[in-house]
């Protein structure tokens, strides 16, 4: 992997921890239970982005 490959990879590794972050943080503040699922679903695709960058390295 390219030192330019691994950059990008860990820029979206943080970008994903965030976006995680923040959904996971927006669901425990939502009060509509169907929002605050959505939030969940959410969450765990970005885990799963998450997971899938750090396969790659």
């Amino acid at each position: 992997m390219t030192n330019k490959e691994l950059l990008y990879v860990e820029d979206a590794l943080g970008h994903e921890k965030f976006m995680k972050s923040c959904s996971a943080k927006t669901s425990s503040q939502l009060q509509d239970p169907v929002l605050s699922g959505y939030m969940l679903e959410l969450e765990k695709t970005h885990q799963e982005l998450y997971d899938k960058f750090l396969n790659l390295l």
